[in-house]
């Protein structure tokens, strides 16, 4: 048992090293799932652009934010071409990571309470991926777990990554995940 603990350990590190790599050679984005925000959804009188009404960040989750970019910091990633959806629990992971200028995009917005805004972010978001063949910097994009999901396939906790292989226009793999270490 405690071997395959230790096997498993290794090669958890390895493939966050592999995948640290391929990032720093370009061509791949970064999907992170806004940090700890309690709670889920968000409440009824929800206003975008009026933080006061939204679920945030909480202590916890702005550290585990400044941890993600102490984190790629540490793994040599310096700066980042950042996104994040227009929530504030996305904006303000995204500028605790600090990698970066964070631009606000509307494609990476939640449609978990807002069904009807699924296929049109969903649809947006594909063109601005098919827009992203060759970027050099990396691509950070601060998002939902709807999103993140539907784009990749993958279920991810708060602050959890998945890095995107960009192939070619408009086609993309899942390169595997990241855990930033942080619990």
């Amino acid at each position: 048992m405690y071997g395959v603990m230790i096997f498993a350990a290794i090669n958890v590190h390895a493939e966050s090293k592999n995948l640290i790599g391929q990032m720093k050679a370009g061509g791949h984005i970064l999907m992170i799932r806004h940090a700890m925000a309690p709670g889920s959804g968000d409440p009824e009188n929800f206003q975008l652009g009026d933080c006061a009404t939204q679920r945030n960040l909480n202590d916890r989750g702005r550290a585990q934010a400044r941890a993600i970019g102490e984190w790629l910091r540490a793994a040599g990633i310096e700066k980042a071409r950042i996104f994040a959806s227009q929530w504030c629990r996305c904006l303000d992971t995204a500028r605790l990571i600090h990698l970066g200028p964070v631009t606000q995009l509307s494609a990476l917005n939640s449609f978990y309470d807002r069904p009807q805004d699924r296929e049109p972010n969903l649809k947006a978001l594909q063109i601005f991926l098919a827009k992203q063949t060759s970027a050099s910097e990396l691509l950070i994009l601060v998002t939902h777990f709807v999103t993140i999901s539907e784009i990749t396939g993958e279920a991810v906790s708060s602050g959890e990554g998945v890095v995107l292989r960009v192939k070619e226009k408009g086609v993309y793999e899942v390169a595997g995940r990241l855990n930033f270490g942080y619990n």
